[in-house]
């Protein structure tokens, strides 16, 4: 692999300041953040994907704000994902209460979410998903019902419980109608994070789009690897190189990088390299999301099984 080092030690620094910004804001700091101008400027996804605001939303509210059957636990993740939206899961709520398999009928959610509609999305607009006509609906909520009916009604519910790696997690939800490699990848992070399974992160990924362009910046060449290698070689060599660059990388409390952080942070330094090193050949030219606080803090919780939430402070 050949690197061009400039952008290669970007990746790092960003990474590093990133999370500097997370902990400033975690302890109750709203301004002076950062000197960067980039990161006061526009919106950055989180170093850790956990951290991030939808998936603090899923791990507290979805998976462990009460003790659910694993079948239910199945439906609450897998769904709560494909809408990608804490308002249209909050709405859900107030009509149905907690979305369970017993309250689940086609025809119920369908007029629920159709309703929502119209006062504005219903979806997020974070991953992409997969042509959505698959079930023969016209409106991409009906056919995600039909997909969620299509597993309570086959063996690929049971399958999908009984997987026994991240990989074949992974590789039964690709099974699905509708559901591309990398929301499949997501949506297995997603289970991963409940007690249904404790795979470690970094047995498997899938690089994204935005991290594919990541990689093809911080990289000129990859030589005979791959986007997977590239992702676990940051994993493995961490350490290495924030203490090569002089920086002090505060990880989120003993817990180091994994898979699917490093997947996401080449993402991430994809959209800072577009500022940074403008020449750099790109079919993203700019930047989307401009930065704008979020009035509401988030009370952070994490996985019981990481053993991190004790030293939240």
């Amino acid at each position: 692999m050949k690197k061009r080092q400039e952008v290669y030690d970007t990746y790092w620094k960003f990474a590093a300041e990133r999370q500097n910004i997370f902990f400033k804001r975690l302890r109750g700091r709203r301004a002076g953040l950062t000197k960067d101008s980039i990161l006061r400027e526009y919106k950055f996804c989180n170093v850790y994907r956990a951290s991030d605001r939808v998936s603090q939303y899923l791990i507290k509210e979805v998976i462990y704000s009460s003790d659910f059957k694993p079948e239910d636990l199945l439906f609450r993740i897998f769904f709560f994902r494909l809408l990608n939206k804490i308002e249209t899961w909050e709405k859900l709520k107030l009509d149905l209460g907690e979305p369970l398999l017993s309250n689940f009928s086609f025809a119920r959610y369908s007029s629920l979410l159709s309703k929502y509609k119209e006062d504005g999305p219903i979806y997020g607009n974070a991953f992409i998903l997969a042509a959505h006509k698959a079930f023969g609906h016209e409106k991409k909520h009906e056919n995600h019902l039909a997909l969620i009916e299509h597993i309570l009604n086959s063996s690929e519910g049971k399958r999908i419980l009984n997987s026994q790696s991240l990989e074949e997690l992974f590789t039964n939800l690709i099974r699905l109608p509708l559901i591309g490699n990398f929301m499949g990848y997501q949506i297995a992070i997603d289970l991963n994070y409940s007690e249904l399974f404790d795979f470690s992160e970094d047995d498997f990924t899938v690089p994204g789009p935005g991290a594919k362009r990541g990689i093809r910046k911080a990289f000129e060449s990859l030589g005979d690897k791959d986007e997977e290698y590239v992702i676990h070689y940051m994993v493995d060599n961490q350490e290495k190189e924030f203490e090569r660059l002089g920086i002090e990388f505060k990880d989120l409390f003993g817990r180091r990088l994994h898979a699917i952080d490093c997947q996401g942070l080449f993402c991430e330094a994809d959209k800072y390299s577009r500022v940074k090193f403008p020449n750099l050949k790109s079919n993203r030219v700019r930047i989307k999301s401009k930065f704008t606080p979020k009035k509401n803090k988030i009370e952070y919780f994490y996985p019981p099984k990481w053993w991190v939430n004790k030293h939240i402070r």
